[in-house]
């Protein structure tokens, strides 16, 4: 089974994307949506953040203290490392074990918005960005998340830049208005199934 990691910047289009793939009846894992889950389902995660940032990481009925955490991390680059070199590993093992799950699929997807930086495209064959400039993606994080533009743009910061996740991946798909979306997601679904030998 092939495994293609999806990316691209905040508002670039990514999760519209995986879902088009889905409709093609490719499973794909949303590596941010598991990163959440395992903070409160892995013990060997909810362990290593207990005893980095203290016990009151957690509610008494095991609910993630987000505002505590977030106070910590995103107010200090060197927490924030601490906080993710903990919390790859575990999205790594939900993938193994989702993976173990699929079923006979020619491929996957797995759409990461840190596919690079986190060092996870290394485990899929190929990587695929979806692209749109700068100006258009802040937009459409503005008009989506309902934050400033200050906001939208730390969060980009925390990312690799377009230049660096272009060369860095296997194919693009332009998400800027300039060409239809569709036809270069079935472009794309033709070009991983002759890979994956179907």
């Amino acid at each position: 089974m092939l495994k293609i990691g999806i990316t691209g910047g905040i508002g670039s289009g990514k999760s519209t994307i995986s879902k088009v793939f889905e409709v093609l009846g490719i499973p794909v894992f949303y590596a941010d949506d598991q990163a959440k889950k395992v903070m409160t389902d892995d013990p060997i995660l909810i362990d290593a953040i207990k005893s980095t940032f203290g016990d009151e990481s957690y509610f008494a009925d095991g609910a993630l203290n987000r505002k505590y955490l977030a106070g910590i991390v995103f107010k200090d680059d060197v927490q924030l490392a601490k906080l993710n070199a903990i919390a790859h590993p575990a999205t790594f093992r939900a993938f193994d074990k989702w993976l173990s799950h699929v079923g006979h699929v020619p491929y996957i997807l797995k759409e990461a918005a840190l596919l690079f930086e986190s060092g996870s495209y290394k485990l899929c064959d190929k990587s695929l960005m979806v692209f749109a400039p700068f100006e258009m993606r802040m937009a459409r994080v503005l008009l989506r998340d309902n934050i400033t533009r200050a906001e939208a743009e730390s969060r980009n910061a925390k990312q690799f830049d377009d230049e660096k996740k272009l060369n860095m991946a296997d194919y693009v798909i332009k998400n800027d208005d300039s060409q239809l979306v569709i036809p270069q997601v079935l472009d794309l679904h033709r070009e991983f199934l002759k890979l994956a030998g179907k």
